[in-house]
């Protein structure tokens, strides 16, 4: 296995290529995306196993080369000799992808923890490897007293050493200089360690940071009191986990005391854009389109836009101080005991960005029924497509509260949890029997984290939003309109005669004859829909949800969104119709909207009830696609999808009825 220089690439225009590898919780992520910016998509090479994320060097920053170099970050891995998934993938990668061998590597080793990540560049140096070190979390290492004599260090690997702090931006451009002269020919391989087995290894490495590293801690010895006594609580079986919750409670309270403001001035702009229409487009199918459906819809998901975007840079927070590796060491001896294999932690949290990438990422867990265990319950962990379902509906439970709203977004984000454990326990005592595997785990040094980061992860997954809200909620908001316009019907005599009678009372009564007259549109518009093929269509599924609590119209939203769950409120909101109010805002219109019979849309019962439904059912297409293709075969996507419904509709009928009988409807 060779990393060497490749001048004759497979296509002319190919760019040079970089990879980088590391240790997990190494910052090898935070150095990636400060070398590439959000210029990052995911890739499957031919001949991996895994989707690879790739980004590319800014074109003459920081010194970097004008000619394109691409850089592929592998999974974090601990050695290249492991028979792990993670492993087998780095090896490849090594040996060339799609045909072309890499023209480097770069290392990202952990400052305050260096013997460990040096054992992985003793192997890299075995291979032959063309490697740059960065040596991250400098920063970290100098304030625990740590000194670095870079040239002996660099002298003693064989390998240019550049001390980077990746959070805050110190060594880029020094680190991009080594990438530059190794890719120009001038980094050797190294000679590397003695031959010998892991000892020999393990022993290299401590005489090569014994010679060049200096401070009481170098080898890892006489940890920080405060650290021990902070990861004995949040490593603790029991205080751990009561941590944790705490600390998803105080994010979800944060996402609805944060976000209030940015969303009340979505909601009023697109209200005054929707009025502004009004008032200057004549009448017709057009402005009903604009107003009614398209406004209507969109700002009924866009709305949502702050809490996604406040979500992701809070967790991302939490991620880079390390404290999720704690909460993945406490959740790995929970998961152990239902089933799931340690390494189920990474997916199922990947999950709760959205659960393709979730299941995706199983792939690096090695046993079979491991791997096809975590991908059958990883769609019960919350995604952010659910955030908008999930905001509407506490919101209408507990108005202007946000401390209850946030413990209600915990408790949905528990109940798909544990829909998820009690499924894995099933599964693994019946179709997918055997002995789950635990994760071997290194925790990472405790640091602040970096705004940068946070706020690129939070602009990532908020452009994503936005792209679903311009292609897919677009066009269904498109079709529910038409849907629910077509075909058109005559005002029904009740309208008619209400319509009469506010004309005639428009000089003597004005405020009688305008209350007339939205009773009349209201009437108008409800016939409307009734015979609208949306209506039509509704009624026909409605059966189906009525024990539910369900109308026609929260039946047509639950039907959408088995497209795509965000669609759910767009749907609602283009159902209930252009507002009488046209300053109200789309949450307000729909907690206030009413069925067919004048009772309302929503109630308790009914809106706890589609929070169960919407935790607990699989409704995502695209899902259902991802796991057959992951699995290779039809009857377990199948039996997700049909299990996951079930199991939402019987938990949602529990729900409604179990409210109902105790005097809550």
């Amino acid at each position: 296995m060779t990393l060497a220089a490749s001048p004759a690439r497979g296509r002319a225009s190919a760019p040079r290529r970089l990879l980088l590898i590391g240790n997990p919780n190494s910052g090898k992520t935070t150095l990636f995306n400060r070398l590439c910016g959000l210029r990052a998509k995911t890739a499957n090479f031919p001949g991996t196993t895994a989707d690879l994320r790739v980004g590319r060097l800014t074109p003459g920053r920081d010194g970097a080369p004008v000619e394109p170099v691409e850089v592929v970050d592998l999974p974090g891995l601990y050695s290249l000799a492991l028979d792990l998934p993670e492993s087998r993938v780095a090896r490849g990668a090594l040996e060339g992808i799609a045909g072309e061998a890499p023209d480097g590597a770069i290392l990202v080793a952990d400052a305050t923890n260096l013997v460990r990540h040096l054992r992985l560049a003793g192997e890299l140096a075995r291979a032959g490897a063309r490697v740059v070190i960065a040596l991250n979390m400098i920063d970290l290492a100098r304030g625990r007293g740590l000194t670095f004599d870079l040239e002996r260090l660099g002298a003693e690997l064989g390998l240019p050493v550049v001390a980077v702090s990746a959070r805050r931006g110190e060594g880029i451009a020094a680190l991009v200089a080594e990438l530059r002269r190794m890719l120009d020919g001038e980094v050797a391989p190294a000679p590397g360690p003695p031959a010998g087995d892991d000892e020999t290894l393990e022993a290299w490495a401590e005489a090569i940071v014994t010679a060049s590293v200096g401070g009481a801690h170098a080898l890892g010895s006489g940890a920080d009191t405060l650290i021990d006594r902070l990861d004995e609580t949040f490593t603790h079986p029991i205080a751990g986990l009561l941590v944790f919750f705490g600390v998803m409670a105080a994010l979800f309270w944060s996402i609805f005391a944060l976000a209030t403001v940015p969303m009340d001035l979505i909601e009023a702009t697109f209200a005054h854009l929707g009025s502004w229409l009004e008032t200057h487009l004549p009448a017709g199918a057009v402005r009903e389109l604009l107003v009614g459906g398209l406004i209507g819809g969109i700002s009924g998901t866009v709305v949502f836009l702050p809490q996604i975007a406040l979500l992701f840079f809070l967790i991302t927070l939490l991620e880079d101080t390390g404290y999720l590796a704690r909460a993945a060491f406490v959740m790995d001896r929970l998961l152990c005991r239902f089933g799931l294999p340690g390494y189920a932690f990474i997916p199922l949290l990947s999950s709760h960005a959205c659960a393709i990438p979730g299941i995706l990422s199983a792939r690096l867990i090695p046993d079979r029924h491991d791997r096809f265990a975590t991908i059958l319950v990883t769609p019960f962990m919350s995604c952010s497509a659910r955030l908008p379902v999930y905001v509407l509906l506490t919101g209408f439970l507990y108005p202007n509260r946000p401390a209850m709203a946030g413990l209600a977004f915990t408790g949905c984000y528990l109940l798909g949890s544990l829909a998820a454990l009690g499924t894995a326990l099933v599964l693994r005592r019946t179709l997918l029997p055997g002995r789950s595997r635990p994760m071997v785990l290194e925790l990472p040094s405790y640091k602040l984290p970096s705004l940068r980061v946070a706020l690129a992860s939070a602009f990532e997954q908020a452009w994503s939003f936005l792209r679903t809200v311009g292609t897919v909620i677009l066009a269904i908001c498109f079709v529910m309109w038409w849907l629910s316009a077509y075909p058109r019907a005559e005002p029904p005599a009740a309208a008619v005669a209400l319509a009469s009678e506010a004309a005639a009372l428009e000089s003597s009564a004005p405020e009688r004859s305008a209350a007339l007259a939205a009773e009349a549109a209201t009437v108008a518009r409800r016939a409307q829909q009734e015979g609208s093929f949306a209506g039509r269509l509704g009624r026909l599924v409605e059966p189906l949800f009525a024990p539910l609590g369900y109308d026609w119209r929260l039946s047509m939203g639950v039907l959408t969104s088995f497209a795509a769950r965000e669609v759910f409120v767009a749907t609602i909101a283009v159902l209930v119709g252009a507002p009488d109010d046209s300053e109200a805002g789309v949450l307000e219109r729909i907690h206030r909207a009413t069925r067919d019979d004048g009772t309302p849309l929503l109630t308790p019962a009914t809106a706890v009830s589609l929070l169960v439904f919407f935790v607990l059912a699989m409704q995502c297409l695209s899902t259902v696609v991802t796991v057959r293709r992951e699995t290779r075969q039809w009857k377990w996507a199948l039996l997700q999808l049909g299990w996951m419904s079930s199991l939402a509709w019987i938990g949602a009928f529990v729900a409604y009825h179990g409210l109902r009988a105790a005097g809550i409807s």
